[in-house]
């Protein structure tokens, strides 16, 4: 299986995904840490699925949650990249970009580093217009991602996808859109 890199930091390629890369995220899916902000853990089985939704995604639109790799180790420390939400909204359809990296890296800026480059890619490489971010209220390390990167409030929402009485249901949204779409415009 070859391995293509889309996008190389000082410390990070956010790169395709590799058989290796299984475990490593397996183990980050039920880290209580990790998924502090969502339901619930993922198994096994719903790790290795969520790869290849992963997978398939970048199949089709040639960019996605890409594998995040740090170069001075080779180790998988999480994903980086753009998504296509499955829900209805007020914001949807939309591309967003979104992080998810194990405990040990965290508070290191490598959530931001990358993201700021994915997002450089996604204006830059694939033409993206507006690129989304949200997260639960509750989850203040992600949403600081968000302003480092540059991306500005819009409010919050209420996630369709998580019962209305559950603590992780309001949502905080931001969005950025692309400098040169908004020149073209003027």
């Amino acid at each position: 299986m070859t391995t293509t890199t889309y996008i190389e930091t000082d410390r990070l390629l956010l790169r395709s995904w590799q058989s290796s890369d299984q475990e490593p995220y397996i183990q980050m899916n039920q880290d209580p840490e990790v998924r502090k902000y969502f339901p619930a853990l993922l198994s096994r089985e719903e790790s290795l699925a969520h790869i290849g939704v992963i997978n398939k995604h970048i199949r089709t639109y040639g960019y996605g949650l890409f594998a995040v790799e740090l170069k001075a180790t080779h180790d998988l420390i999480g994903f980086i990249g753009f998504s296509h939400p499955g829900f209805n909204s007020h914001f949807t359809p939309c591309v967003e970009i979104g992080w998810r990296l194990a405990t040990p890296f965290w508070g290191q800026g490598l959530a931001t580093e990358g993201a700021a480059a994915c997002l450089d890619a996604g204006f830059q490489k694939w033409a993206l217009t507006d690129i989304y971010s949200f997260t639960s209220v509750h989850n203040q390390p992600s949403e600081k991602v968000m302003i480092r990167i540059g991306m500005t409030r819009q409010g919050t929402f209420a996630h369709p996808s998580i019962p209305a009485d559950n603590w992780l249901c309001e949502h905080v949204l931001y969005k950025i859109s692309n400098p040169v779409s908004k020149t073209a415009k003027s």
